[in-house]
C-alpha cells in the first residue's frame, strides 16, 4: 500500500517531469534519493532503490519487481550510481520477463556465479536457482516466513546500499530477515556480508524497534563458519539438500 496519495512509481515519473531531466542527461542515484527524501521523507531509501531498478530498462534485477512493458521503462542504467532517460532508438530492448533477453540476463552484482571448483553434482548450478526456489519456498526454512514485498517490489534481490540482498524476509512476529545463500560451501567470510546487510536494512530500512536478523543458507557450512556465528543469537544457519525422483510415463 502506498504511504502517500500517489505510488512511489508515479512519483519517480513526477521526478522526471518535475526536475525536468533532459534527453541523455545523467541522473545520479544520490540526486534520485535527495529528491524523495525532501518531498516524501516516509519512503524509505531501499523502496526508492528498488524502484529506480524496477524503471531501469537495462537493469537485471527488475525481472523480480514485475515491471509492466512501456509502462515501466523510464530509465537507462550506466553504472552502480548513475542512470539516464530510456531512449527506445538507440537503446537495447528493454529487459521483461517473457523477452528473449530475459534468459541472458546476467545476475546482480553480489549474486555471483561459483567457481566449478567449489561446485559438485550435488549443489544448485547457480545461486540464482537456489535463491528462486527458496524465494518461493521459505517456509522449508521456517514457518511463518514469507517474502518482503511492497508496491510490487520484492525481497529478492532487494537493493542496500549498492549491493544486493539474496532474499530479504519478514518472520511471523514482524521482523525482517536477511537471507544470504551459497551454492556450495559457506565460509566464516559470509558472516561479514550478512551482518552488513542486517546492518543497512535496521539503520535504513526497518522501522523503529523493528528486529532484523539473519539466514545463511549453504550446501555446506564450514566449521570457520559456526565459529564466527557462535554466540550470535540472530544469525541461524542451514545446509539445504538435494533430491530428485523420476516416474515412468506409460505410452
Amino acid at each position: 500500500m502506498a504511504i502517500y496519495e500517489k505510488s512511489t512509481r508515479a512519483l519517480m515519473r513526477q521526478m522526471v517531469n518535475e526536475m525536468p531531466i533532459a534527453a541523455g542527461q545523467v541522473i545520479t542515484k544520490e540526486a534520485v534519493l535527495n529528491w524523495f527524501a525532501t518531498r516524501y521523507p516516509k519512503i524509505k531509501e531501499g523502496t526508492v532503490a528498488a524502484h529506480l531498478i524496477r524503471l531501469s530498462t537495462n537493469a537485471p534485477s527488475r525481472l523480480h519487481y514485475y515491471a509492466k512493458p512501456g509502462e515501466d521503462d523510464v530509465f537507462f542504467q550506466l553504472d552502480d550510481s548513475h542512470f539516464r532517460i530510456y531512449d527506445p532508438a538507440t537503446d537495447p530492448s528493454p529487459i521483461q520477463r517473457g523477452s528473449p533477453n530475459a534468459d541472458t540476463v546476467p545476475p546482480a552484482p553480489d549474486s555471483q556465479i561459483e567457481s566449478a571448483d567449489e561446485t559438485d553434482a550435488a549443489s544448485f548450478a547457480y545461486e540464482s536457482d537456489l535463491r528462486n526456489f527458496l524465494s518461493k519456498n521459505l517456509h522449508v526454512l521456517e514457518q511463518g516466513l514469507r517474502l518482503y514485498e511492497e508496491e510490487g517490489i520484492t525481497g529478492v534481490e532487494f537493493p542496500a546500499g549498492g549491493r544486493f540482498i539474496d532474499i530479504l524476509a519478514l518472520d511471523d512476529k514482524g521482523a525482517y530477515v536477511v537471507i544470504e545463500l551459497k551454492v556450495s560451501r559457506g565460509y566464516d567470510r559470509a558472516v561479514g556480508q550478512l551482518r552488513r546487510y542486517m546492518g543497512w536494512i535496521a539503520k535504513n530500512h526497518a522501522d523503529t524497534g523493528q528486529a532484523v536478523r539473519g539466514i545463511i543458507v549453504a550446501r555446506e557450512i564450514s566449521e570457520d563458519l559456526v565459529l564466527a556465528c557462535s554466540g550470535l543469537s540472530d544469525v541461524s544457519l542451514f545446509e539445504y539438500e538435494m533430491s530428485v525422483s523420476v516416474k515412468r510415463i506409460e505410452r
